[in-house]
């Protein structure tokens, strides 16, 4: 069933909620996230600092204002991090007995958990899986040795293939995995093997991030884009091509810009954010969109912890339509089906459908936009690719007619 396109301006509360876990045993070179270093031999079940942070995270959830006419039942929930398998099987369950008790968790959510090779054994995920948790996302990045000391990466090789060992004698069925590309000293044949290697572990669904250079990271300070040893932009793309063709050839489907998936397992979670929902986000850094109010916690341990105990104040910013509108398209496009003409004509007029057919014109007579069954749509692989291109012409125009 197409899945429609709505306001981020709700009549109700969310039914999605983002958890942040911010510990890490190391931060990756590419990483620019909001986390917490603990160094290798520290897990949640020794570590004063990971306690501490459950105990204020649970303390925000209890505190957040709801409404018993418009709350509903959770109905995903994503921890994500970090890498919240750093976590004890007991910080976990607390950790959704609280979600459960503030807001009930629907029988049917799907409840993800991003997990790092190198970080969990059978008893920590079976224990993850006991709390409710039924879908992982294994943080992989690459799968040769020399890629990932050059990301900073805390795991080896030979981790992965132990982390998928355990996934598998666990019964885990509904499992994602992770890879960047565009990282230094990549070269098109390693993609390649990388790519191979993912599908012959044959996840439900893959995830695959173009490497950005971010100001205030290790490689913000090593590279500039374009420099030696990162690929050039050629490559990238011949990689982004790559990618979709031996992924689609083995049964996974395109239905986000960054992600694929088998049939049946596309990310519900990630689809709240891209179809303009609204979603809870709890701890540090983590950022809520509520009723078409949006605010982001302070990305600072001590800040955090301050705020949720009532010694600071965060500005709250109020989502215009305009705003509306914008966030609608670009996020909207990002998915395979695109966007409704339909809804979006009903949410913003016919003009405004009109004027935004007109600046796409030139897309859809080069191909890279198409307009089929009353869907507004990217193609794949070229309207991906130059998706900023068509955006940016479409913000530019809406913003200044």
């Amino acid at each position: 069933m197409p899945h429609k396109l709505i306001s981020s301006v709700s009549s109700r509360f969310p039914n999605a909620a983002y958890i942040h876990i911010p510990f890490c045993r190391r931060r990756c070179f590419y990483c620019d996230f909001p986390i917490y270093v603990v160094g290798n031999t520290i897990r949640g079940e020794t570590s004063g600092s990971i306690f501490q942070y459950v105990e204020v995270l649970c303390q925000e959830i209890a505190k957040t204002p709801t409404d018993s006419k418009l709350n509903k039942p959770l109905e995903t929930i994503f921890f994500g991090g970090g890498t919240p398998s750093l976590l004890s099987t007991q910080q976990l369950q607390k950790i959704l007995e609280v979600l459960d008790g503030k807001f009930g968790i629907d029988s049917s959510a799907e409840i993800s958990m991003e997990i790092d090779p190198g970080t969990f054994d059978s008893s920590h995920l079976q224990g993850y899986i006991n709390a409710g948790v039924n879908r992982f996302s294994l943080g992989l990045q690459a799968f040769q040795e020399k890629l990932l000391q050059y990301a900073g990466r805390y795991h080896t090789v030979s981790d992965i293939f132990t982390a998928v060992d355990v996934i598998y004698q666990a019964g885990v069925i509904n499992f994602s995995i992770d890879l960047i590309s565009g990282l230094p000293h990549q070269t098109l044949d390693i993609w390649e093997e990388s790519l191979f290697a993912s599908v012959k572990i044959a996840p439900t669904h893959i995830s695959i991030y173009d490497l950005t250079i971010e100001p205030g990271t290790a490689f913000g300070r090593y590279y500039k884009p374009g420099d030696r040893p990162l690929p050039t932009d050629e490559t990238t793309v011949k990689m982004y091509r790559m990618a979709q063709d031996i992924l689609t050839s083995a049964g996974y489907e395109h239905y986000e810009i960054s992600n694929y998936a088998k049939p049946g397992y596309q990310c519900r979670h990630n689809r709240v954010y891209w179809e303009n929902n609204s979603y809870y986000g709890f701890g540090m850094g983590a950022a809520s969109n509520v009723m078409g109010k949006r605010f982001t916690r302070p990305r600072k341990t001590k800040e955090y912890y301050a705020w949720v105990n009532g010694g600071s104040i965060i500005d709250c910013q109020v989502t215009t339509p305009h705003e509306v509108l914008l966030e609608t398209l670009m996020l909207g496009l990002r998915l395979a089906e695109g966007v409704n003409l339909q809804v979006l004509t009903e949410q913003f007029g016919e003009d405004k459908t009109a004027q935004i057919l007109q600046v796409l014109q030139p897309y859809c007579d080069r191909g890279w936009v198409q307009l089929i069954d009353g869907r507004l749509r990217l193609h794949d692989p070229d309207g991906f690719l130059f998706s900023n291109v068509v955006l940016a012409e479409l913000f530019e125009k809406l913003t200044t007619d």
